[in-house]
């Protein structure tokens, strides 16, 4: 019923940038959080960065001042601008959306199938 269809992950040396990007499509009423995630070799999979609907962002420890999330509500899009990439931010990223898809219903929270950021040092 709902994709997220992530976009942006590449190969890149210490010290340089990439941007991913994430669409929801489907039966969408509307979005309240979304986020994006990382799972590196034998660890869990941990919060990057969220931002709610009105603008309300949350930032892992290990990324702020470097990373930087947006969206677009009326796209249903959710961009991380990354800057200053560090080996230690090598994983594959996932997108999460915690949609609603009709108005009186509860949120369900959808994932995207995975973008790979390598950074090399």
């Amino acid at each position: 019923q709902v994709q997220l269809v992530e976009s942006g992950g590449g190969l890149v040396q210490a010290g340089g940038s990439l941007r991913l990007s994430c669409a929801a499509s489907g039966s969408i009423f509307s979005i309240n959080v979304m986020g994006w995630y990382r799972q590196a070799p034998g660890k869990q999979r941990e919060l990057v960065a969220s931002i709610t609907s009105g603008g309300s962002t949350n930032y892992a420890d290990s990324v702020k001042g470097r990373f930087t999330i947006s969206r677009a509500n009326a796209k249903n899009t959710v961009d991380l601008q990354m800057i200053s990439l560090k080996p230690e931010d090598t994983a594959v990223y996932y997108c999460n959306a915690e949609v609603r898809i009709m108005w009186y219903s509860s949120t369900t929270s959808y994932w995207g199938q995975g973008t790979q950021v390598t950074v090399s040092s």
